[in-house]
C-alpha cells in the first residue's frame, strides 16, 4: 500500500496539530542534592512528592551503565525518532503468532513517556505513547532523553533514577560504578518485585549473571571484564545517605527551592575535617556544661565560604543541634573592637601608640569596666587592644560617636544594631551579631579593609567588594592582632609550636554566655563561636581559654600547607618617631622616641604636651602663675601634664606621683578654664530614695594637679570641703537638686538631678 504525498503531508499536519492541542509537559520533581565545590555530595532532600529522585548529570553517566541499558532496552536509540517501526512489526507477529504478549515495542522514548504518565496497558495508551515519544524527539536532543530515563528508573519503594539507586544501595556516585553494579541497575527496574533488593540477594545475582554472559555473546563488552563481573560478589543492600553541612544545605535549599542540585563553595574535605574537630572538641567540653559550638571559614582570596559547621551535632536534639549557630544573634563581647580602632586610625583620631587614660571613667551614668575589674593608667592603643581593654574602648567609641559607628557596621553586613537606644556598651558587646556577620568583619580586616558579602556558591559572580577601613588601617590593626604575648593566649599554648601564624582577637559575653575567636591569615578567615544554645552561661567559659584552642587546631588543620607568607605594609602607611609617653609628635623636652606607623593626610598631628613648664620657688615648695610671678627668686621646672581623671585615679589607688607644687596663697586671680568636672552624680538624672531610710548620695569630682581643696554645695548651702579627688556624701532632700562643686582657685561646675522618695 503507498502513502501519497497528500496523505503523509496530512499526518504531519495533524502530527502538528495534535502537538499545539496537547503540548508536551515535563515536570519531574527532584530531590534537592546539595554539593560541594568538586562535586561530592554534602546533602540531599526528598523530592516534593517524598521521592529519592535525584538528578543525574551527563558526567555522571558511567559508560558501563550506559552500554548496558542500550543493549538491554533499545539498541537502535540513536537511530529512530522515538518510534522503532521494526520493533513494533516484529512484536506484533510473536504476539500474534504466539497468541500472547511477548515481547515489546517500546522505544527508551516510549519508556519515558510511560514512566512520566503512567497509563493502563491498552493500544490507546500504546498510540498515546508512540504521538508523545515524538514529541520528547522534537524537543530534547538523544542523549537528554536517555538521561531523563536513567533519572526516571524505579528502584523500589520510593527510590527512583540511577544516581539515587547507586548512592542508596552502593554508597558511591553513579560515574564509579563497576560493570557488575551498573549490570544490576540495568535488571531491577523490569522486574522490581522479583528482584527487589534487600529480598532474594542470590536471585538477582543470577539474573545479572544471565545479562552479563549475553553481553559476552554479543561483544559488548571484553570476556576479561565479564568475567571479572560474574566473579564479583554482589553486596547490595540499603545504606543511609551521608549528610554534610546540613545547616548550609537547608539554608541553599530554601533559598533555592527548585533547584534540583546546588553547588556550593564548601571544600569537600576541609568539611569532613572541619565537623569531626567540632564534634570532638565538644564532646570533650560537655563535662565543663558546654555543649555548642559552631565555626566559619572564609577564603579570603575568592570570599567564598569553604567550611560550614552550624552545630557540633545536628542530630543532637537534647541539646538543640539544629539551631544554626552562625546565624544565632548572639552578644558579640569585644570582638567589634578591631573595627573600632581601624575606624579611629581612618578618622585621624589615634594611632597604634597614642596613649589613652585605662581609669574609672563616667560616661552620663555609664561607668565601664574591663574584664578583670583592674585598671591599668596610661596604656597604648597597641596595649589596649591587644589586651581587651573597655574602658580605652568606650573613650574611642565616644570619639567617634555611636551613630558613625553603627553605620560602619551596617556597612559591612552587620544587621542586627540599630541607632535607636544603643548607647557606648555597643562596643563591649550590648548589640546583637552573628558568627556569619563578625567573620565577614574579620574577613575584611584580612583583605586589606574591602567588605563583601560572604559567598556560598560555587560559580556566583564574586560580588562588588567596598572599603569598610583603609588598607592601611587593616595592616595597622593586623600588626597588633597578630601579637603572641597578650592575655588572650591559652595558657596550653604557652610556649608551644602550635601557635599558627595568624591575627586573631576573643571576646567572652556578659554572663559568660558565648565565648568568640575570630583569626584570619592571607589565605583564610576562621570564626568560632562556643556556648549553649539555650543561653544557659558557663562560669569558666571564655573566649581565651574556650575558643581559641579550637581556632588554632583549626588552622593547623586546614592551613598547615600553606606558604606562610604575611602582610605587607601598604603603600599609602608611613612612619614616624613619637613621644612614647603620649604617642604624640616629640617635644623639646621629650628624651626618647618611638617608631609609630601613620596614615599621611588622616592622622591628626599633635605635639607631645606630657610635659609643662612650671615657674616655682626656687626650693620648689611653692607654684605660680603669670600673675603672681615675683621678679626673683624663682625657677622654671617640668612637671608632669596629668589629665584630671588619672589623678584622681592615682589619688584613689595611692599611688605616688609628681605633684606641682601648691599655688601661691597670696595670689588673686580667679581661673576661668579647667574647671572641676563632677562625675559623680549624674547630671539630669532621677534617683529614687526609700522614705526615712537616712540613705546618702556620694559626690566626687576630677581636678587639675595644683588643686588643694573642693568645695560642694547643694542648693547653694555648704555640704562639705575634702582634699582633691575625695568623695563626700551628704543626705538629699526631695525635688529638683542644685549641686555645684568649687576649687581653691574659684572655678566652678554644677549639675541638676531630681530625688524622688518611695
Amino acid at each position: 500500500m503507498k502513502i501519497s504525498g497528500w496523505s503523509f503531508a496530512s499526518l504531519i499536519l495533524l502530527f502538528f496539530i495534535l502537538h499545539f492541542i496537547f503540548p508536551l509537559k515535563i515536570n519531574v520533581p527532584y530531590s534537592t542534592i546539595v554539593e560541594a565545590k568538586d562535586g561530592q555530595i554534602l546533602s540531599a532532600f526528598l523530592s516534593k512528592d517524598d521521592k529519592w529522585r535525584m538528578f543525574t548529570k551527563n558526567n555522571e553517566i558511567n559508560d558501563n551503565l550506559k552500554k548496558a541499558i542500550l543493549e538491554k532496552e533499545d539498541r537502535y536509540f540513536y537511530w529512530h525518532f522515538g518510534i522503532n517501526p521494526i520493533a513494533i512489526v516484529r512484536a506484533g507477529f510473536n504476539n500474534i503468532t504466539k497468541g500472547r504478549r511477548t515481547s515489546g515495542a517500546s522505544t527508551i522514548s516510549m519508556q519515558v513517556v510511560r514512566l512520566l504518565h503512567p497509563r493502563k496497558r491498552n493500544l490507546l495508551s500504546k498510540v498515546t505513547e508512540m504521538f508523545t515519544a515524538t514529541q520528547l524527539e522534537l524537543k530534547y536532543s538523544k542523549d537528554e532523553i536517555l538521561q531523563l530515563y536513567l533519572n526516571l528508573l524505579p528502584y523500589g519503594g520510593n527510590i527512583e533514577g540511577v544516581k539515587a539507586a547507586s548512592l542508596l544501595y552502593f554508597g558511591k556516585n553513579p560515574k564509579a560504578l563497576s560493570l557488575a553494579e551498573a549490570t544490576t541497575l540495568c535488571i531491577i527496574p523490569n522486574k522490581p518485585t522479583s528482584l527487589r533488593i534487600g529480598g532474594n540477594t542470590q536471585k538477582i545475582t543470577e539474573e545479572r549473571n544471565r545479562w552479563l554472559e549475553y553481553f559476552r555473546e554479543e561483544n559488548i563488552f571484553s570476556k576479561t571484564a565479564i568475567k571479572d563481573a560474574i566473579q564479583e560478589p554482589l553486596n547490595i543492600n540499603r545504606k543511609p545517605l551521608q549528610q554534610n553541612a546540613r545547616h548550609l544545605a537547608l539554608r541553599l535549599k530554601n533559598i533555592f527551592p527548585d533547584s534540583a542540585v546546588i553547588t556550593s563553595s564548601i571544600v569537600y574535605s576541609n568539611q569532613l575535617k572541619a565537623e569531626a574537630i567540632v564534634k570532638n572538641y565538644v564532646e570533650k567540653s560537655k563535662m565543663f556544661n558546654i555543649k555548642n559550638a559552631s565555626i566559619l571559614v572564609i577564603n579570603n582570596l575568592t570570599g567564598q565560604v569553604e567550611c560550614y559547621v552550624g552545630s557540633n551535632d545536628f542530630d543532637d536534639y537534647e541539646n538543640h543541634g539544629q539551631v544554626d549557630g552562625t546565624r544565632a544573634v548572639r552578644s558579640p563581647g569585644s570582638t567589634l573592637k578591631p573595627l573600632l580602632y581601624g575606624t579611629a586610625f581612618d578618622l585621624g583620631i589615634c594611632t597604634n601608640n597614642t596613649v589613652i587614660n585605662d581609669v574609672p571613667s563616667n560616661f552620663g551614668g555609664f561607668e565601664p569596666e574591663n574584664y578583670d575589674e583592674k585598671f591599668n593608667g596610661e596604656v597604648t592603643v597597641d596595649q589596649a587592644l591587644a589586651f581587651s581593654l573597655n574602658i580605652p574602648a568606650v573613650k574611642v567609641l565616644n570619639d567617634v560617636s555611636v551613630p558613625a559607628f553603627i553605620q560602619k557596621l551596617k556597612s559591612g553586613g552587620c544587621k542586627h544594631v540599630s541607632k535607636k537606644g544603643m548607647g557606648l556598651s555597643l562596643i563591649l558587646g550590648g548589640c546583637g551579631s552573628t558568627l556569619e556577620e563578625l567573620c565577614g568583619l574579620y574577613q575584611a580586616i584580612g583583605s586589606r579593609g574591602k567588605w563583601q558579602p560572604p559567598v556560598y556558591i560555587a560559580h556566583e559572580k564574586k560580588p562588588v567588594s567596598i572599603e569598610l577601613i583603609s588598607p592601611e588601617a587593616s595592616f595597622m590593626l593586623t600588626e597588633i592582632l597578630q601579637k603572641i604575648r597578650r592575655p588572650d593566649l591559652p595558657n596550653a599554648f604557652n610556649n608551644t609550636y602550635r601557635i599558627p601564624k595568624i591575627a586573631w582577637k576573643t571576646g567572652t559575653s556578659y554572663g559568660r554566655k558565648d565565648a568568640w575567636s575570630i583569626g584570619f591569615n592571607k589565605h583564610y578567615t576562621i570564626g568560632v563561636w562556643i556556648g549553649n544554645f539555650d543561653g544557659e552561661g558557663v562560669p569558666n567559659l571564655s573566649g581565651a581559654e574556650t575558643a581559641t584552642p579550637l581556632l588554632f587546631e583549626l588552622f593547623n588543620t586546614l592551613d598547615y600547607n600553606s606558604d606562610k607568607s604575611w602582610f605587607t605594609a601598604p603603600k599609602g602607611i608611613d612612619y614616624r618617631y613619637v613621644c612614647p609617653r603620649s604617642g604624640l609628635l616629640p617635644n623639646t623636652y621629650c628624651t626618647g622616641t618611638v617608631t609609630d606607623s601613620y596614615i599621611p593626610g588622616k592622622t591628626i598631628s599633635r605635639i607631645c604636651n606630657h610635659l609643662k613648664e612650671v615657674t616655682v620657688s626656687t626650693d620648689s615648695t611653692i607654684s605660680y602663675c603669670k600673675t603672681c610671678e615675683p621678679y626673683t627668686g624663682t625657677i622654671t621646672k617640668l612637671y608632669p601634664n596629668y589629665d584630671p581623671e588619672l589623678l584622681s585615679f592615682f589619688e584613689k589607688e595611692h599611688m605616688i606621683y609628681r605633684k606641682i607644687p601648691p599655688h601661691n596663697p597670696q595670689c588673686t586671680r580667679i581661673y576661668n578654664t579647667n574647671a572641676p568636672r563632677i562625675i559623680s552624680l549624674n547630671d539630669k538624672s532621677e534617683y529614687l530614695i526609700e522614705e526615712n531610710a537616712g540613705t546618702e548620695l556620694m559626690l566626687n569630682a576630677q581636678v587639675e594637679n595644683t588643686v588643694e581643696e573642693v568645695l560642694w554645695y547643694v542648693n547653694n548651702k555648704l555640704v562639705g570641703r575634702t582634699a582633691p579627688n575625695r568623695p563626700v556624701f551628704f543626705k538629699p532632700p526631695y525635688g529638683q537638686v542644685r549641686i555645684t562643686c568649687i576649687d581653691d582657685r574659684g572655678r566652678s561646675s554644677s549639675i541638676g538631678i531630681i530625688v524622688r522618695k518611695f
